[in-house]
């Protein structure tokens, strides 16, 4: 509780008990989740994890193998910073669905962020994602560095007016 009062905002508060109450769900406490020096969660019985909250939403993905997720409120802002982090995906971006496919590609390429071990991503550059219809669910996203080269499936759902997004190998 001493970590809540000490948070800024409700939404913070908010986003860290419903995460609390995830890892509950799933058998695990507060205890069991530790964070490194770069921010990035794991849990201390070597199992893969990641979390993600946005306004009202929280999810939790946890697995034995590299796993990331996202999700996002799917908002019109995302048409005015596409240009940071939309490339080759430009070519099948489905313009009718346009703020709902852009934040698609954003999650998919922040799914991928969290798996990668080391900082210093680009997501235009080093985080392509293969075409895709909105209909989909499924497509491969990759994480192209020199000494990283490897690809995962990177799964969508939409539940209410937000994009849930995991990716995983």
């Amino acid at each position: 509780m001493n970590r809540v009062q000490k948070m800024k905002s409700e939404i913070q508060q908010c986003g860290f008990l419903s995460v609390r109450y995830l890892l509950r769900e799933a058998g695990y406490s507060d205890d069991d989740l530790f964070y490194t020096e770069d921010g990035k969660p794991h849990l201390k019985n070597g199992k893969r994890v990641s979390i993600t909250h946005s306004y009202t939403f929280a999810a939790i993905i946890i697995s034995d193998t590299q796993v990331g997720i996202d999700m996002e409120k799917n908002r019109d802002k995302i048409q005015r910073i596409a240009h940071k982090f939309v490339d080759t995906e430009s070519e099948f971006l489905d313009e009718n669905n346009l703020i709902q496919h852009l934040t698609m590609i954003w999650g998919a390429k922040e799914s991928l962020f969290k798996i990668h071990p080391d900082g210093g991503l680009l997501f235009k550059q080093h985080l392509p994602i293969e075409p895709f219809q909105i209909t989909d669910k499924i497509t491969k996203g990759w994480i192209k560095t020199a000494v990283f080269y490897e690809n995962f499936d990177v799964h969508f759902e939409q539940i209410e007016d937000y994009t849930l997004v995991y990716a995983m190998n």
